[in-house]
């Protein structure tokens, strides 16, 4: 830590402590590659809120839903660049975490550190029991045996090493583009060539002539505002990243560049296509749209591949749960706000305690599975979005605040500042704002903000009892 002086706007001076912008490797083995880096980054945008949940999305919107997606997209490009900025003056794993705590304080970062590990947890019981359900598709099985393998393997894979993590990543990520790109190119033949079973009415024209681009209005396209977001979380995960990358000063800032386009190819682009090819009034909001073009095409393998996609998009979703968790819990142990023994790790450089208590958490979900079956995971996953948006709001606010600091002069300016800032992460936070309002007015959502505040009173008593154990603990210490 180095001390540095700012005016404090009535005359008089006053000491900050802010931290080295050296990157640190905290103990991690740099094993991640740009090859690596750059499909955790597309894979982290593409998941089943796409292949799933877009199809409840296009039922309460119709076709003014490829908008929300682009504007969305635009959001969740400047908190990208927003971390972006942040990770190039100081690239550190559990960086949500980290900078809370250095840029708003303690409690913020010990806020910031147990939400998005929960969000993870969350997201990994959910993920594995969707994966379960997948495999039901081919075999008989109980869904509970499926769930606890897949458990046991993303689990043994993440203690191996990280290089591994990467690499089971990197082609979990290529089949997910693969099948979008693939739906892009059929969808586009369609069109010109007039083939398939759809070639007789496939037209652009349904974007609008099926009811008008907005068939439900502006308030329709508002309410699947949250789904939106839902597809868009883990896309932050690339920050996580930071602490194992090999190069992360050249890599990170050219993954998260890439936002903008994977955006426009994989969510506006596959959905401009799809519903091009199908009219939206012929979806169902629990079928994916991907398999509903599929049939309407008449290609009678669509259903099984869809269904391996959105396989391989649970399993990608729980193993980046896995090596997010494990992380989180031992920057909040190294900060005096978590036991100490979740910093231990492996030799090679895996953090042991922490990945091996938050998939034992995750088994939750084989049991579940084992309970009921059948049971859906609505609360859950709306549970998951709130917390996961919590960390974009953290990164917002603390780049705000960063770029104050950088400004005056009293921290190092940032190699990758993120344009129009600070307008640009205020217009995000403003939007993030309205997206939770639509969670409260939608009633199937409305009970995540019920827990939530649950779970900060949890936190808030958490934290104070840990700092009366430990008055000393500078991690307690306001900046």
């Amino acid at each position: 830590m180095t001390s540095a002086q700012v005016d404090n706007g009535q005359g008089g001076r006053r000491a900050v402590e802010v931290a080295d912008a050296a990157p640190v490797g905290e103990g991690y083995q740099r094993a991640l590659g740009a090859r690596q880096i750059q499909m955790i980054a597309i894979g982290g945008a593409i998941g089943t809120g796409l292949f799933l949940g877009a199809g409840k999305a296009i039922s309460k919107a119709g076709p003014s839903l490829v908008l929300a997606y682009a504007i969305a997209g635009l959001v969740i490009f400047f908190i990208m660049r927003a971390l972006g900025e942040l990770l190039m003056y100081r690239p550190v794993s559990g960086s949500f975490s980290e900078y809370a705590r250095e840029f708003i304080g303690p409690f913020a970062g010990f806020v910031t550190g147990w939400t998005y590990w929960l969000f993870w947890v969350v997201t990994g019981i959910t993920e594995v029991t969707a994966a379960a359900q997948y495999m039901t598709f081919w075999f008989e099985i109980p869904q509970w045996i499926s769930a606890l393998l897949f458990t046991v393997i993303l689990y043994g894979v993440n203690l191996i090493s990280v290089k591994l993590f990467g690499e089971l990543e990197f082609w979990f990520s290529m089949v997910k583009v693969t099948a979008i790109v693939g739906m892009i190119l059929i969808c586009a033949g369609i069109l010109t060539l007039g083939f398939s079973d759809a070639g007789d009415t496939a037209s652009v024209t349904h974007l609008w002539s099926d009811g008008g681009f907005f068939p439900h209005g502006i308030t329709g396209t508002l309410m699947t505002l949250q789904i939106v977001m839902f597809a868009f979380l883990a896309v932050e995960l690339v920050g996580v990243t930071a602490g194992e990358s090999k190069d992360p000063k050249t890599v990170l800032p050219k993954a998260i560049n890439t936002v903008p386009w994977r955006i426009a190819v994989f969510y506006v682009g596959a959905l401009i296509m799809i519903l091009s090819v199908v009219p939206w009034t012929e979806f169902q909001p629990d079928v994916s749209p991907f398999v509903a073009a599929f049939k309407k095409m008449g290609l009678g393998l669509g259903a099984g591949i869809v269904n391996f996609v959105v396989l391989t998009a649970a399993l990608s979703s729980c193993n980046s749960g896995m090596y997010s968790t494990g992380r989180m819990l031992r920057d909040l142990a190294l900060n005096g706000q978590g036991p100490k023994f979740f910093t231990r790790l492996t030799r090679s450089g895996t953090p042991l305690v922490g990945t091996t208590f938050s998939a034992a958490l995750m088994l939750v979900g084989v049991w579940i599975n084992y309970q009921w079956p059948g049971d859906a995971f609505t609360y859950v996953v709306s549970f998951a979005t709130i917390s996961g948006m919590w960390a974009w709001i953290m990164i917002l606010i603390s780049q705000i605040r960063y770029r104050r600091l950088a400004n005056l002069g009293v921290l190092p300016q940032s190699t990758f500042r993120a344009p129009g800032a600070p307008f640009t992460s205020l217009f995000a936070l403003a939007f993030i704002a309205m997206v939770i309002v639509m969670m409260g007015i939608d009633k199937d959502t409305r009970i995540s903000l019920y827990c939530a505040p649950l779970w900060a009173a949890l936190l808030a008593i958490s934290y104070v009892v840990l700092k009366a154990r430990n008055p000393e603990n500078k991690a307690f210490a306001k900046n």
